[in-house]
């Protein structure tokens, strides 16, 4: 009994340690890695793949790993640029535009060879000169951009210009827009390019409004088509400025140009609830911004179903809605009527490089007091937002984007004794005490 108890013993002993020897066997030819399943299934790689070498080592996924560094690297490297700007103010746009083009990107000049365009009276017309500007030494501005005639598509035109905007603590670029197969008069389509804008400017936590232009045709039925279209196709982007109302609603914002082109009863139906044929309360609903001119237009956009005014002109005086005496009026009447107000500003106005009979609109910069003044006399008047004529608009000269002396067959405009920054950073000042003002005017 004694024997047979150690023989026992001896065997309850051995057992485990059998098991512990093939258990380490096994390890040693099956790799910790190899995938168990709950089915008891055991998956095990015995010769190397195309992405492994002899010692079993991934290359993918190292190459993974290394992207994923370098991705890192690179988003660490964009915080770290962005927390040099200051905070963009959501409620300060600027109208912003992607009709220019050059050999490189577009095979040909767009827009920066625009038209000396002729009086409509034809004995004024025959007083200036008439033809196309022929870039890149001559081109259809006064002014000369920093980036030279450049093109809407070259992304290191979107990267700089975003960079600019934040500079300047713009929050919402209004991209003038034209629906898919339209386009302006001098220029070429543009709807294929928002996918690059909106993504560079998602990159800079800029967001993007649309600025719907006068195209041919524009009635109240393809407007809602084109509103679907442009909801549809980017209004999930990251990018795409919407805009919480009083009521609660979070809608898209859109300027709409020259608006007074088509009467109150067309736009009633499609922005009045009454109608059945209105695009309120739809997956397409928004607010509809209409471009104020005349005094009368106040009461015409209120009937029409519009949601607010704004101004666009730079040209103080231009027009009753740009003269900034009004907008303190203008403002009670919005509130009066639960309408929304934005201002439109701007560093100055000359357009006669193309149109050179026009230069009793000019308004000179004055080495950025102009500028000044003008968003003074907005603040005053407690607007909504404030709209800024324009980052680059460069045919009128309202542009803040940087720009430099140039000297050639052409004379051109600077911002000297200044630096090429110096409406970015006017910019910046006044967004600073915009959002100042508004935090005070909601306490």
């Amino acid at each position: 009994m004694a024997r047979f108890r150690l023989k026992s013993c001896i065997g309850f002993i051995a057992l485990p340690l059998l098991v512990l020897i093939i258990t380490l066997v096994l390890k040693a030819f099956f790799p910790e890695d190899s995938s168990f399943h709950s089915s008891g299934e055991v998956k095990v790689n015995l010769r190397p793949t195309a992405s492994q070498n002899q010692w079993g080592y991934n290359k993918k996924s190292e190459q993974t790993k290394m992207n994923d560094r370098a991705q890192s690297d690179t988003e660490a490297e964009l915080e770290s640029t962005l927390r040099k700007f200051p905070p963009p103010n959501y409620y300060l746009h600027a109208f912003y535009y992607v009709w220019y083009g050059n050999p490189r990107f577009d095979g040909k000049y767009i827009h920066w060879d625009h038209p000396q365009l002729p009086h409509w009276d034809a004995k004024v017309a025959q007083e200036y000169p008439q033809g196309r500007h022929k870039p890149p030494d001559d081109i259809g501005a006064n002014y000369y951009p920093s980036l030279g005639p450049y093109s809407s598509r070259d992304p290191s035109v979107l990267e700089a210009h975003m960079q600019q905007l934040r500079t300047a603590a713009i929050g919402v670029i209004a991209v003038s827009w034209y629906p898919p197969s339209t386009k302006d008069d001098n220029g070429e389509q543009i709807d294929d390019i928002m996918p690059s804008l909106l993504a560079v400017a998602h990159k800079y936590h800029i967001k993007v409004a649309f600025h719907i232009e006068p195209y041919k045709g524009r009635d109240e039925f393809n407007m809602f088509t084109n509103v679907k279209y442009i909801i549809e196709k980017y209004g999930e982007h990251p990018a795409f400025f919407r805009y919480r109302t009083n009521a609660g609603k979070l809608l898209p914002l859109f300027y709409v140009y020259d608006s007074y082109l088509m009467n109150s009863e067309q736009w009633a139906k499609l922005l009045k609830h009454t109608d059945s044929s209105s695009i309120r309360d739809t997956p397409y609903d928004g607010i509809f911004i209409a471009l104020l001119v005349e005094e009368k237009h106040k009461r015409e956009i209120l009937t029409a179903g519009f949601d607010g005014f704004y101004t666009y002109f730079a040209t103080n005086g231009f027009t009753y809605g740009s003269t900034q005496r009004n907008w303190v009026s203008i403002k009670a009447f919005c509130d009066d009527n639960d309408l929304i107000f934005i201002p439109s500003v701007g560093p100055g106005y000359i357009d006669t490089s193309v149109r050179p009979w026009n230069f009793k609109n000019t308004r000179n910069r004055i080495n950025g007091k102009y500028y000044e003044t003008s968003l003074s006399a907005a603040l005053e008047s407690r607007p909504d937002f404030i709209s800024i004529t324009s980052f680059n608009e460069w045919h009128e000269g309202t542009q803040i984007e940087t720009a430099v002396p140039k000297t050639g067959q052409s004379v051109y405009l600077d911002y000297l004794p200044n630096k090429p920054t110096i409406y970015l950073e006017i910019t910046r000042k006044w967004a600073a005490i915009f959002g100042g003002e508004r935090r005070r005017w909601q306490d």
